[in-house]
């Protein structure tokens, strides 16, 4: 074989093996992304007798909209009336249920009732969870809260796209929100944890909290953690730079994923304290 030949054959080979090598990215992209929604929601499903045994454990009540079905549980204060009420919308991981301690911390701080939003396809609320259909239960339980009290927002890691969309479109009822672990857009925290793949071509549930959040001038708290491996803290600092209204930054060096070092009850005050001064 001629050196011609031979480097017409070694083309060849070259342009073959780029050929396969883009048919299996193109396949592993797209085995990803028919499956992408399995990699987000990582739902906990019960059967009715263990959530409701859940429930009394936490001290929690089911938390029904005016047709009575199920969106949720609630814990009213102690004390009535209460100072205000606060939705919390948990991360992808976590429960209604097995959000009780947030009902502790708040309430250990302040004389607020506490309504946790259960998402649709956990626990034992039916459906399936999409942000689209994440964001119609948020509207639901959100139009289901009384409205005799100021009303905050707690947002955990996945649940801060919820909160930051609930902001954004209820910008007028809303008088403070508590972002913990957030992030700018859920597209983020994916491409860092997949940093070979295409993510903002790929993914259909985006939950761009930079987005809703231009709509909402109201006060805004953000925390971030230093060892945080799922949602690094750099994009919950990008989304607390781009805010422009009145916001405080919660900095936990040594803190995990949706970790509050330190004393709970001092960080809870501190964070209503600063919803509620000087309110808007």
């Amino acid at each position: 074989m001629s050196e011609r030949q031979k480097t017409i054959s070694l083309r060849r080979l070259a342009k073959l093996l780029l050929l396969a090598g883009a048919t299996i990215y193109a396949l592993i992209c797209a085995v990803i992304g028919a499956n992408q929604r399995s990699l987000i929601y990582h739902p906990q499903v019960f059967t009715s007798a263990q959530v409701e045994q859940k429930a009394r454990d936490a001290n929690l009540e089911r938390w029904t909209n005016s047709a009575g079905q199920f969106i949720g549980f609630k814990r009213l204060s102690q004390k009535q009336p209460a100072n205000g009420t606060v939705l919390v919308t948990y991360g992808n991981g976590s429960t209604a249920t097995g959000s009780a301690h947030y009902a502790d911390d708040i309430q250990k701080a302040a004389a607020l009732d506490v309504f946790v939003l259960e998402y649709p396809g956990y626990e034992d609320r039916a459906g399936y969870p999409t942000e689209k259909n994440l964001f119609t239960a948020a509207t639901e339980a959100f139009n289901s809260l009384p409205t005799n009290n100021p009303i905050y927002l707690v947002g955990e890691s996945l649940g801060s796209g919820v909160a930051s969309y609930l902001a954004g479109t209820f910008s007028n009822k809303i008088s403070g929100v508590l972002l913990i672990s957030p992030f700018d857009s859920l597209t983020s925290p994916a491409q860092y944890q997949y940093p070979y793949l295409p993510c903002s071509l790929l993914m259909i549930d985006r939950f761009p909290s930079k987005n809703y959040l231009r709509n909402y001038h109201g006060k805004i708290g953000v925390t971030v953690d230093g060892k945080d491996t799922i949602v690094p803290e750099k994009f919950g600092r990008r989304l607390y730079e781009n805010y422009s209204g009145p916001k405080k930054l919660w900095e936990f060096p040594d803190g995990g994923h949706c970790q509050i070092t330190g004393p709970q009850t001092n960080f809870w005050t501190d964070a209503i304290g600063f919803w509620q001064t000087n309110p808007k």
